[in-house]
Order: structure tokens, then sequence, then C-alpha cells
């Protein structure tokens, strides 16, 4: 390899750098991407509604761990299945699940135009997307 060669690729790899940046910083002032913070912000500002969360977080808990050890009824999993229904009908947290859906089905389409010319899935093979 030659000095010349090894400049181009650090260069190269610089660009790809800098691209992803720049998709990074245009994702984040998409209108879609402003949507999901401010829903995001409405929900983690509702002091009532996070208990609803705690609440069904630990019902969730409660639940996984009666399933690994084989006590898990079909009562339980209603309970379960109940609890976040009514979560998820809170208007604030249904409009964050909405836009939540919409924002990830985005990115999944930019991923899938990513990895179009490359041979591997490239969000799949980066670890996936937007868990919160």
């Amino acid at each position: 390899m030659s000095i010349e060669t090894d400049a181009a690729r650090s260069d190269a790899g610089e660009d790809v750098d800098a691209l992803a940046r720049e998709l990074g910083e245009q994702i984040a002032e998409m209108p879609l991407y402003e949507r999901y913070q401010e829903a995001k912000q409405k929900v983690e500002a509702d002091e009532e509604l996070q208990e609803e969360i705690r609440e069904f977080e630990q019902i969730r808990e409660e639940f996984m761990l009666a399933r690994q050890t084989g006590e898990a009824t079909r009562e339980d999993l209603r309970t379960l299945q109940d609890a976040q229904e009514e979560l998820h009908e809170k208007p604030k947290m249904s409009e964050y699940l909405e836009v939540q859906n919409e924002l990830e089905l985005r990115l999944q389409e930019l991923n899938e135009i990513i990895s179009d010319p490359l041979t591997v899935d490239f969000g799949g093979k980066a670890g996936g997307c937007c868990e919160d």
C-alpha cells in the first residue's frame, strides 16, 4: 500500500463520518422527529402519567417474574394487558406511541436506503434503532 492509497482511504473515511453526522443532524431537524421529541417531553413532564407508567412497569415485572418461575396465570396476563391498554389509551401516551411508531417506520425506510448498496442490513448490524 502506498501513502497515497492510505490518505485516500483516510479521506473517504472522514467523508463518510461527515455524511453520517449530517444525516443525524438532518434527521433531528425532520418535523416528524420534532413531533416525537415534543410528545416524549409531554409524557415525561406529566407526573400523573409517570406514576401510571411506574405502576404498569411494576405489574409487568411481577408478571415476568411469575412467568419465569412458571407461576403466571391467564389472569396475570389479562391484568398486564388491561394495564397496558389503559396506559396506552391516555391521550399523551397514545400520541407519543403513535409518533414513535411513525418515526421508527421512517428510520427503517432510511436504513433500507442506506443498506441497499451494502451487503448487510446497516441498522440491524449497527444495533437496531430508537429504543427508549
